[in-house]
C-alpha cells in the first residue's frame, strides 16, 4: 500500500521519523509530505533516506506531475502526525496554500491526524470545532496523550507513540481490503493478563500486555463483527476503540465471569488472554511488612479454575467456536509445538494457537508466531507476522468453522 505521511511543524516532527520506519517495516510505500515549519526541525534529507523518495512542502516542483493532486490522488492512506493546531485549522477550513493541504484536499482515501500541541490550544475552542469538523468529514483524528510536554509544562496534547499512531493508522489502512466475513456476528475476546493479589500491593501474575488480545478485537471489528473485549490489566493505549464494548477485569475469577457473561450470545470466543493458573489461597489486607533477620512466611497457592475447559465444556449451544492459547516455553519434556499438541488435545477448544513466549518473543512484542491447531492437535494454520496479521489469520481458520 502507498502511504502519505504529512509532517507539520511542531517539535514532535522528530516521532515521525519513527513512524515513518515502522510503515517502512510493515512493507508499505511512503512519499514523506512536510510542511515549510517540519522542515526547520527535520530536514529533508533525512526523510528522503528513511523513505527512499523525494521530498518537498513545493506546490511548484515537479510541476509535470502535478503533485500537489497526484499525491492525494494516488494514496492508499494519509497520516498527519504530528498534526499541529495551524494545520487542522487548515485542513478543516479547506485551505490549500502548502503541498500537505493540497494532498488533502485530493485524497479520496481514509486520512488519520495525530494531533500535537500544548494543553491550552487543543482544548481551545477553535481547535475542538475544527478537529468536530474534521471528524464529521470521516477524518479519523487520534486524541492526543496526556503528559510532558515541551518545557516545564505538563498536560493533554502530547503526541501519542509513534507505536500507538501506527497501530490506529494501519487498522484504519486494513478497513480498505478487510473481508466482511464475521458481519452479523457477535464474538467475545479475552485480553492481557490476570493478576492475583497477595496484599494490597503485590500480585501474581505474567507479562502479558493484551497487544495480541486488542489486534484480535479490531480485527473482528474491522471484519464486520459485533466485538466485546474482556480486558484484563491491558497496557495497550486505545484499547477501548477495538470494541463496541470493552469490561475490565483484574482476577482470573473476574474475567472466567465476565467472559461467560459475554458469551451467552456469542458465536466465537477467542481466549487471548494470559490466565494466571495459581492464586494465593488468602490476601493480606495490609502491606506485607518485611522483618529484618527474618524470612518471608510461606505463600500458598491454590488452583485457578480452567476457563478455558469451562468455556468449553459449558458452551451455550453447539455451534458456538471456542478458541484458546498457548504460551509455551518448551522444555525436556517437549517443544513448544510437542505442549501445545498435548494441551489442544486436553482442552478439547475448537482451536488452539500456540505462541512461544520468553527471551523478547510473545509478551510486549509488536510481532508473534502461532501455531494454530484443531481439537485433535492437527495444525490447521501457522501465521508470522505482526499481531495484527496474526490476528487475521486466526479468524480466517474461525470462519472457516462458522461457514
Amino acid at each position: 500500500m502507498r502511504i502519505v505521511l504529512g509532517v507539520s511543524g511542531g517539535i514532535a516532527a522528530y516521532k515521525a521519523v519513527l513512524l515513518l520506519r515502522l510503515f517502512r517495516e510493515a512493507g508499505h510505500a511512503v512519499r514523506v509530505v512536510p510542511t515549510h515549519a517540519a522542515l526547520r526541525f527535520v530536514g529533508a534529507p533525512t526523510w528522503e533516506a528513511l523513505s527512499g523518495e523525494p521530498v518537498t512542502a513545493e506546490v511548484f516542483e515537479d510541476v509535470e506531475h502535478v503533485p500537489h493532486v497526484a499525491l492525494g490522488q494516488g494514496a492508499d492512506l494519509v497520516v498527519v502526525a504530528p498534526a499541529t493546531a495551524d494545520l487542522l485549522a487548515r485542513a478543516a477550513s479547506g485551505r490549500a496554500d502548502d503541498l500537505l493541504t493540497s494532498t488533502l484536499l485530493t485524497a479520496r482515501c481514509p486520512v488519520v491526524m495525530a494531533p500535537a500541541m500544548h494543553t491550552e490550544m487543543w482544548e481551545h475552542a477553535a481547535t475542538q470545532a475544527n478537529v468536530a469538523t474534521l471528524r464529521e468529514r470521516g477524518v479519523h483524528v487520534i486524541e492526543p496523550a496526556s503528559g510532558r510536554l515541551t518545557g516545564k509544562d505538563t498536560g493533554a496534547g502530547r503526541l501519542p507513540e509513534p507505536e500507538e499512531i501506527a497501530r490506529q493508522a494501519l487498522a484504519v489502512l486494513a478497513e480498505r481490503t478487510a473481508p466482511r466475513d464475521l458481519a452479523g456476528r457477535h464474538v467475545v475476546v479475552s485480553a492481557g493478563g490476570t493478576r492475583e493479589p497477595i496484599d494490597p500491593v503485590r500480585w501474581i501474575g505474567n507479562r502479558s500486555t493484551g497487544r495480541q488480545g486488542v489486534a484480535l478485537a479490531e480485527a473482528a471489528r474491522v471484519r464486520g463483527a459485533r466485538v466485546t473485549l474482556v480486558g484484563a490489566n491491558l497496557e495497550v493505549p486505545g484499547a477501548e476503540r477495538a470494541a463496541d464494548t470493552l469490561v475490565r477485569v483484574e482476577t482470573t475469577a473476574q474475567l472466567r465471569d465476565a467472559v461467560r457473561a459475554a458469551a451467552a450470545d456469542a458465536d466465537a470466543v477467542v481466549m487471548a488472554a494470559a490466565v494466571a493458573d495459581f492464586r494465593p489461597a488468602g490476601t493480606h489486607e495490609s502491606k506485607i511488612k518485611k522483618v529484618p533477620g527474618q524470612g518471608p512466611a510461606p505463600l500458598e497457592l491454590v488452583e485457578n479454575p480452567d476457563v478455558l475447559a469451562g468455556l468449553v465444556r459449558d458452551r451455550v449451544r453447539a455451534d458456538q467456536v471456542v478458541v484458546g492459547f498457548a504460551a509455551e516455553t518448551g522444555d525436556a519434556a517437549g517443544s513448544v509445538l510437542e505442549h501445545g499438541r498435548r494441551k489442544a488435545r486436553r482442552k478439547g477448544a475448537d482451536l488452539l494457537a500456540v505462541n512461544a513466549v520468553g527471551a523478547g518473543k510473545g509478551f510486549g512484542t509488536e510481532d508473534n508466531e502461532v501455531w494454530v491447531l484443531d481439537a485433535a492437535g492437527e495444525q490447521t494454520a501457522h501465521a508470522v507476522g505482526s499481531k495484527r496479521e496474526v490476528a487475521d489469520a486466526i479468524w480466517d481458520a474461525v470462519v472457516k468453522i462458522l461457514r
